[in-house]
């Protein structure tokens, strides 16, 4: 049997062996921020140093929310001691789940030891490391799994690093270097670089927090890795601008947008600075964006690839530390007050909290001022609210954009609605990715006549949005919310959707507002060319539906009932069928209704389309003032 001493003299000769090699490999070029660093702090140094863990224990002393959070930490950290080690196995062409997998639990066992010193978390972290990198690679075809196990095994090494012994460590340290690091030069492997999707945010991030755990055996290198991702970072940040309007949406701002400050946060621990990159116009000014996606009812407005759900966030915190604001804080301060801590533990990056959250004081926080946001660059949305601190109050959400953005759906000019404490106008967002991409489905490819838009969640046929003779909206096609107003009495947005529809119409404008905080007005403005079109008017809900009259519908949900009212000149016509979808790839919409309106509007003519949507069946508005004179 090998000696310890023979086996990580063998290790390390190997490992120099592999950086030699490294070494060869060229980067590409880039402006350097981190040159001939003369020393790097002591393990742990990743995130957190010393003082911070002294400072995030006196948190946990004197403030019972942290303190719940922290022994949620700490009891599910006890629950994963109990679970089977993790196993190499993909799901389709992802190892992805896995790599999630790992980063929460060795993120939790390693906070869980060093702020309790109880051998069995770091025994068991230990476990979780050695068998991750006993994988034969971290699949890096797919490279977002290589990202977060890299991350994962960044964070125990070094957080672990004085309590490990020898072996483990080479061992570790190994698996970082030729299974996390090296893949990321791979040309094969890298296009995330120069992408400006949340794959650059979470590649560049894990691979930072290899190259910051490895650093002493690999400077040189580890500054050149640096450096291309503070670069490389840029490109995704500037998606941000001007206003924070995150492209990819609500879902996938919490992903990309935490690993973007997972990495901002390490850098600056180590080298004081982030180099000027949170100033980056529109990045921070995204917590304002995510907290006014968050509905009364705390879903979130999840066009494209995003599902409703939300939760705590630790990235908002750093954000309000950030800009010295705790009004983006509103939502978390209700789920900090009113869901169990333990809910919170499938949040892989949950332990951040503690350390981002240690200057806010929670006590203190108050809802935002504004009742209405508009986001514009690559993805316009806007959002309507009547309150903050009313669970009923009524609650708009309206995006513009294209389809041929990332993770985009064809869902340009769509809404959803909130009164009442119910939503009555749903997204059904996104259908997991390996459910289509087994049946064979070209999901990626956004041509006009790509499968991807053949799927029924994805497609314009199944969005509270408009359809022109059944036909899809142009991918290519742009819309800008150019207009809206915040009175009292009348809150509304309004996007030219023309290019979206250009094939078939003249003009489509479309406006979304909130009349005297109760009545709802969704009004379209079409002008067609030399043929009439077919005019349809979608609107996807889970409440019950019945017509009650030739214009009229009533909406119902545990016995609550909102009315939608048609306010045409042209006779239309009502359809009301379950969200069925035909073909077999297809996720199934149960209980979901799909209201459709029709009307013919005549060649060479101007129609104003209004639904007003209200919880009077009295109501007697019949709101089509002309968009231009909205205000």
């Amino acid at each position: 049997m090998i000696s310890t001493k023979k086996f990580y003299n063998k290790a390390m000769k190997h490992l120099l062996f592999s950086v030699l090699i490294f070494f060869n490999i060229t980067l590409i070029a880039q402006e350097s921020y981190i040159n001939n660093l003369n020393s790097i702090p002591e393990h742990p140094r990743i995130l957190i140093n010393s003082n911070k863990i002294l400072q995030i224990k006196e948190n946990i002393n004197n403030n019972k929310t942290w303190r719940n959070i922290h022994n949620a930490i700490i009891n599910e950290s006890l629950n994963i001691i109990n679970e089977s080690p993790l196993k190499r196995i993909k799901e389709g062409k992802r190892l992805l789940d896995v790599s999630r997998e790992a980063l929460r639990r060795i993120f939790y066992l390693s906070y869980s030891y060093i702020m309790t010193n109880n051998q069995i978390f770091k025994n068991r972290a230990e476990k979780e490391l050695i068998t991750i990198s006993n994988f034969k690679d971290w699949n890096p075809d797919h490279f977002l799994d290589v990202a977060e196990m890299t991350m994962a095994a960044a964070i125990g090494y070094d957080w672990l690093y004085n309590d490990i012994n020898n072996e483990s460590r080479t061992i570790i340290k190994e698996a970082i270097l030729n299974k996390g690091l090296k893949p990321s030069l791979d040309s094969k492997f890298n296009s995330w670089l120069n992408t400006s999707s949340n794959w650059n945010q979470v590649c560049n991030c894990g691979v930072t927090f290899g190259a910051l755990a490895i650093y002493e055996n690999i400077p040189q290198y580890a500054n050149n890795l640096i450096n291309r991702a503070i670069n490389s970072i840029k490109i995704p940040m500037k998606e941000y601008y001007p206003d924070g309007a995150y492209p990819e949406g609500f879902g996938y701002w919490s992903y990309g947008t935490s690993f973007n400050v997972m990495f901002l946060s390490a850098i600056e621990n180590i080298f004081k600075t982030d180099f000027s990159l949170s100033k980056t116009q529109g990045f921070l000014e995204s917590g304002y964006y995510i907290e006014n996606m968050i509905t009364p009812s705390k879903r979130g407005f999840n066009y494209g690839d995003s599902r409703s759900g939300s939760s705590l966030n630790p990235t908002l915190f750093w954000i309000s530390n950030k800009i010295n604001n705790t009004e983006i804080l509103w939502s978390q301060l209700y789920y900090l007050k009113n869901r169990e801590a333990k809910s919170f533990t499938k949040n892989r990056l949950l332990p951040a909290i503690l350390i981002w959250g240690s200057n806010v004081n929670i006590y203190n926080i108050k809802h935002p001022n504004n009742y209405m946001w508009v986001g514009k660059g690559t993805t316009p949305v806007a959002t309507i609210r009547t309150s903050w601190t009313d669970p009923n109050a009524s609650f708009i959400g309206f995006k513009a954009g294209s389809a041929g953005t990332s993770h985009a759906h064809m869902d340009i000019g769509s809404f959803i609605i909130e009164s009442q404490g119910e939503q009555w106008a749903i997204d059904l967002g996104m259908q997991d990715y390996n459910s289509l991409e087994s049946a064979g489905i070209d999901l990626w490819n956004k041509s006009q006549d790509s499968q991807r838009w053949d799927v029924y969640r994805y497609n314009n046929f199944s969005h509270n949005t408009i359809t022109f003779d059944n036909q899809k909206q142009l991918v290519k096609g742009y819309a800008t919310i150019y207009k809206s107003g915040e009175k009292d009495n009348f809150m509304f947005a309004v996007a030219d959707l023309t290019d979206i529809y250009k094939n078939k119409i003249k003009k489509c404008k479309r406006g979304v507002g909130i009349k005297n905080k109760r009545t709802i007005i969704i009004q379209d403005e079409i002008t067609t060319r030399k043929k009439s079109v077919k005019f349809i008017w979608t609107m996807m809900t889970k409440a019950s539906v019945r017509k009650i009259g030739a214009n009229k519908i009533c909406l119902t949900i545990n016995n609550k009932n909102m009315y939608l009212s048609v306010n045409n000149k042209i006779e239309s016509d009502i359809y009301i069928e379950p969200a069925i979808p035909h073909n077999s790839y297809d996720a199934p919409n149960p209980n979901v209704t799909r209201i459709r309106i029709g009307t013919k509007i005549p060649a060479n003519s101007f129609h104003t389309n209004c639904i007003i949507i209200s919880d009077d069946n009295y109501n007697k508005i019949t709101y089509n003032t002309p968009l231009s004179k909205w205000e």
